[in-house]
């Protein structure tokens, strides 16, 4: 399809022209489009916008949003490395005064967070084992445990943990933790004398084993498995120790006595050394959540830690407010100064240019037709708002021609084809010159 250029205004003088960044015009209006869209700075002295001046703000705006999101993860307070019974914990539920206590001692006291590093330090003689928080570790991580030749010092298990580390003890109720008298033989317990038991109420079935600090049938809480819901029988331990394979297992109901808060109070600090006095070495099993997960196979998701998604969601967020606020508002179109002067023929051959490019013969034909019955009208004194029949009768009358010809030349179908426009082009062209010269 050829550019149509035609009569589509006449060339005037060049200057600042206002237009619109919708289609184009009838006549010599001018439009963003054209070979001198881009030139010399307007007569009001603006000046054609940059990319970098158009992206700045959105720039800014999510380089604020990553840098609020990277301090505040860095504030945020991750897992804690030291927790519950750990030995690395100087916190009121931590053990690191018994740890120093065992070190002053002359043992060797470490820590691990997973039943793989513990039983790495656990094949030498003299060892023992703390477990806290059994319930955490995976049914493998347990019967691995269960299997090795070192001491076992269980604080609190859960019946899962127990039925794997100690299949002899079972859990019996529930009870407060209060000072306690010990109410056995074991000589480590009456050196000790009363101490912070309770949590756990436990039976033993293991030959030859302590049971120590029991709970009164007036301290005790019912729950656990005693069937009925009655109050515990006096002879429920809270701590049950016995000797299983050349090796000492202690069962713990509550981890109390060992806490840095409670060491210091009644018997508690001897009834903790007590427990691991005949070891050389004591590793400490503190299991967090990566214990808990299992030694199975992860996948490449669970890997990613939790902030790094709410980052992500972060910045996801913020692309999309930008994206709403820089995208195409629809609206009314907006007249506005051209920062460049563009003359009228640039403006028609670019206009010409973008309906080839379409095919869009009938709106180029439309503005063809348009153009050419506003300066009919203009000429021959009609009103701009005359109907088209009493247009084609008034140039009938001037020109000599059909009514109907002129109807199908100013406001019949649109053309076909390329060469039908340029004949509709050629043919308003003589029309108009037959109107201006009669």
């Amino acid at each position: 399809m050829t550019a149509v250029t035609g009569r589509a205004g006449p060339p005037g003088p060049a200057g600042p022209v206002g237009t619109t960044s919708g289609s184009a015009g009838p006549g010599g209006q001018t439009g963003p489009g054209g070979p001198g869209a881009r030139g010399k700075p307007g007569a009001r002295g603006m000046r054609p916008v940059t990319g970098w001046r158009r992206w700045r703000a959105p720039a800014a705006v999510v380089a604020i949003i990553l840098a609020g999101g990277a301090v505040i993860a860095m504030l945020q307070v991750g897992p804690p490395a030291t927790g519950q019974l750990d030995p690395r914990s100087v916190g009121p539920g931590g053990t690191h005064a018994l740890a120093a206590l065992l070190a002053g001692q002359g043992k060797h006291v470490s820590t691990a967070v997973t039943a793989a590093a513990v039983l790495a330090r656990a094949r030498g003689p003299h060892t023992a084992l703390v477990i806290t928080r059994p319930g955490l570790l995976g049914t493998s991580s347990l019967l691995e445990l269960a299997a090795t030749h070192a001491d076992l010092l269980i604080v609190a298990p859960s019946p899962r943990a127990l039925r794997a580390l100690t299949p002899d003890v079972a859990m019996a109720a529930r009870a407060p933790v209060a000072s306690r008298a010990p109410g056995c033989t074991w000589p480590g317990a009456r050196l000790a004398g009363p101490a912070d038991m309770g949590g756990l109420l436990l039976r033993s079935a293991a030959p030859g084993g302590w049971r120590c600090y029991p709970v009164s049938r007036a301290a005790g809480v019912p729950g656990g498995t005693t069937g009925g819901g009655t109050a515990p029988r006096a002879g429920y331990a809270s701590l049950v120790r016995y000797r299983s394979g050349g090796r000492i297992i202690t069962v713990l109901g509550t981890g109390a006595p060992l806490t840095n808060r409670y060491l210091g109070r009644d018997g508690n600090a001897a009834l903790a050394l007590n427990l691991l006095t005949g070891d050389s070495r004591v590793v400490w099993l503190v299991p967090g959540p990566v214990a808990a997960a299992g030694p199975g196979p992860r996948s490449v998701s669970g890997l990613i830690p939790t902030p790094v998604y709410l980052l992500a969601a972060e910045i996801a967020v913020a692309l999309v407010l930008a994206a709403l606020w820089r995208m195409r508002r629809f609206g009314p179109l907006v007249f506005e100064p051209l920062p460049v002067v563009v003359r009228a023929s640039e403006t028609a051959e670019g206009h010409g240019r973008l309906y080839r490019s379409r095919h869009a013969r009938g709106r180029a034909a439309a503005a063809l037709r348009a153009a050419s019955v506003a300066r009919i009208t203009t000429r021959t004194g009609l009103p701009q708002t005359a109907s088209p029949e009493a247009v084609c009768r008034e140039l009938a009358r001037r020109t000599g021609r059909g009514e109907q010809q002129i109807q199908a030349l100013l406001f019949g179908p649109a053309p076909g084809d390329d060469a039908a426009l340029v004949k509709l082009a050629h043919d308003l062209d003589v029309l108009e010159g037959q109107v201006f010269t009669g």
